[in-house]
């Protein structure tokens, strides 16, 4: 009897040890596989580092380009002041000594009525104006331009879209418009104001057709101006 039971204890010791090794050698195995994919395992990294987009040397190379617009910007700036100047330097005379003074002044019948009319100065428009009405006409008068234009040789020029006013046996006129285009070159020396009426004017006569009868004449006058009236 004694001899069985130290069989059977030592059968135990052997199954208890041989289940031991068992499970510590599922251990190791269990601990090596999960170790393998934590190892291969890569932390997915922001864009932004990726990139380097956080690093103080794009951040830095940013703001250089950013200052580097802004001074293309400045100098479009100035070259668009530059140019400006220039063309009121050329345009308008802004460092000559002379000056002009421009009037225009309606002497027509009662058989015209003026419809339209534009004024040019050196081919540049100084004066514009259409209406529908009598009220241009009504104006006998009024200053066209009033400022300082470069010594030498200048243009005026005048356009003008007239309708007729008949009456009578010349009622057929109220058909008809009639336009008008007359320039006029002048000098305008240093240090002297140019003032020229431009005046239009209807020749007399039964003898001339209504075409012929409007007409524009100027008168120039040239004084010469202390600094203070330049």
């Amino acid at each position: 009897m004694e001899r069985i039971l130290r069989s059977l204890l030592l059968v135990l010791a052997i199954f208890t040890m041989t289940g031991t090794a068992l499970a510590q050698s599922d251990d190791s195995a269990a601990g090596s596989d999960g170790a393998a994919p934590a190892a291969t395992q890569v932390a997915e990294e922001p864009l932004d580092a990726q990139l380097g987009t956080d690093s103080p040397d794009f951040n830095r190379r940013l703001l250089t380009a950013e200052e580097e617009v802004n001074g293309l910007k400045e100098q479009v700036f100035r070259a668009k002041a530059t140019l400006q100047l220039l063309k009121e330097i050329v345009i308008q005379g802004s460092t000559s000594g002379a000056r002009a003074v421009l009037w225009h002044k309606n002497e027509l019948g009662p058989a015209f009525t003026i419809q339209s009319v534009a004024y040019y100065l050196d081919g540049q428009s100084i004066y514009s104006k259409t209406v529908l009405d009598e009220s241009l006409s009504g104006k006998s008068e009024f200053k066209l331009h009033d400022g300082p234009i470069p010594a030498g040789n200048h243009t005026i020029a005048v356009s003008m879209v007239l309708r007729g006013n008949g009456f009578g046996v010349f009622s057929y006129v109220d058909q008809y418009t009639f336009n008008v285009q007359s320039s006029y070159a002048f000098t305008a020396e240093d240090g002297k104001s140019c003032e020229v009426w431009v005046r239009v004017k209807e020749r007399k006569g039964i003898g001339r057709s209504f075409v012929e009868r409007p007409w524009v004449e100027y008168d120039l006058s040239c004084t010469r101006v202390g600094p203070s009236g330049m």
